[in-house]
């Protein structure tokens, strides 16, 4: 039996620069937002901010699984903490929206992967949000259908500029705080994510080389939030165990539909290219055409063939409409990005929940997630043997 998307409601843990994208998204979506969890500081702030009646400080969590006005737990805590909250909820019998990646080590997601596979458990996701811009949904159908032919090789990248100077610092760049992989691990599993859901296959294998461009950087006294700026004179030096940029190629598995199998793929992730904010791009090239995507212009894929002129889709538009009905709201011209990404996610997840699983579980799932650790270790590995290694 399903039930209004309304009656289901959200406690969301973490305060930062992700947290507040996800209450902000399911206010969109009509979701209530019952409890937030984070520093006593800074979870009285944001309850203020959103209108949002139980705060729970001091990071306590457990006592926000244990609010009977909370049916899905939202976890965008710092990665070192994603297990163990996660492990806790779904103990809890609350359903699950994790931020990714999932936890810092393969050993560790396992558990996760093995607690939302025992019977009865919650619904989980984790927060893979790229598969759900309209573009990203479009050009899966099109290589799906074998409207693009075989494919042959697929190429694309990640920049960003946030951490281009020493003097830039967020927890991410602690290897104890966000995971031994740092650019790749944050935004290069975006990529590799969103190229797995659109081909339908999994990747099999990874060759990387990583660098680290800064050996030291530099850091405040206390912590700041993602994109803060910070007066330079308070830093203090420290060496820095994770990389700034790196190149990854990967092979694909055979999928399902045909099309796809054994697919090479290359992917150039940085956070210090200047310019840069949010660049993920990529291009799928098959035997009868290609698409190409960025989602810094996400309302536009570009098609391309040799024989025939080419094309620019435009979502809301013809050809670029049917494959994406109940995850575009609004007319052609006017521009969804980021944001709607999050709610077309929540709205996925939440409508599973509320259908009693009947919908399609198009997000990431718990195996997923697991799958996106155990390749940054391979890719980790990767680059340390300069070999080719299994995932």
């Amino acid at each position: 039996m399903s039930i209004p998307l309304h009656q289901l409601r959200a406690g969301v843990i973490g305060t930062g620069f992700i947290g507040p994208v996800h209450i902000e998204a399911l206010k969109r979506l009509g979701v209530q937002v019952t409890a937030i969890c984070g520093s006593t500081r800074s979870a009285t702030a944001c309850a203020q901010q959103w209108g949002i009646p139980e705060v729970y400080g001091d990071y306590d969590y457990r006592a926000l699984y244990r609010s009977p006005n909370v049916d899905v737990v939202h976890i965008t805590s710092p990665n070192k903490v994603h297990v163990e909250q996660s492990l806790a909820a779904l103990a809890a019998g609350k359903h699950v929206v994790c931020e990714k990646p999932l936890g810092m080590t393969a050993q560790e997601t396992r558990k996760v992967v093995a607690a939302t596979q025992r019977a009865g458990a919650p619904v989980f996701a984790v927060n893979y949000m790229c598969r759900f811009f309209p573009a990203v949904l479009q050009m899966r159908a099109l290589v799906q259908r074998g409207d693009l032919g075989q494919i042959i090789h697929v190429q694309g990248h990640f920049f960003q500029d946030w951490l281009l100077q020493a003097t830039d610092y967020n927890w991410r760049l602690l290897a104890s705080e966000g995971g031994k992989l740092r650019a790749v691990g944050d935004i290069g599993t975006h990529w590799i994510d969103a190229v797995t859901f659109i081909l339908g296959a999994k990747t099999e294998a990874v060759f990387a080389h990583l660098e680290t461009f800064h050996k030291t950087r530099f850091r405040p006294r206390g912590q700041v939030q993602t994109f803060a700026k910070v007066d330079p004179k308070t830093m203090q030096p420290y060496k820095v165990d994770t990389e700034d940029f790196g190149s990854v190629l990967l092979k694909f598995g055979k999928a399902e539909h045909g099309f796809v199998n054994g697919t090479h793929a290359n992917a150039s992730i940085s956070q210090v290219a200047a310019g840069w904010k949010c660049s993920l791009a990529l291009g799928i090239y098959g035997t009868k055409g290609s698409v190409s995507w960025d989602l810094q212009q996400p309302n536009e894929i570009l098609v391309g063939r040799r024989d025939e002129p080419n094309q620019i889709l435009q979502r809301a538009t013809a050809g670029f409409s049917e494959d994406v009905v109940g995850f575009t709201d609004y007319p052609g011209g006017h521009p969804e990005g980021f944001p709607d990404s999050h709610k077309m996610h929540y709205r996925a997840v939440y409508e599973h929940i509320a259908s009693g699983r009947k919908t399609p579980a198009l997000f990431a799932t718990a195996a997923d997630g697991h799958h996106e650790v155990k390749l940054c270790e391979a890719i980790l590995r990767s680059s340390r043997t300069k070999r080719w290694v299994r995932a």
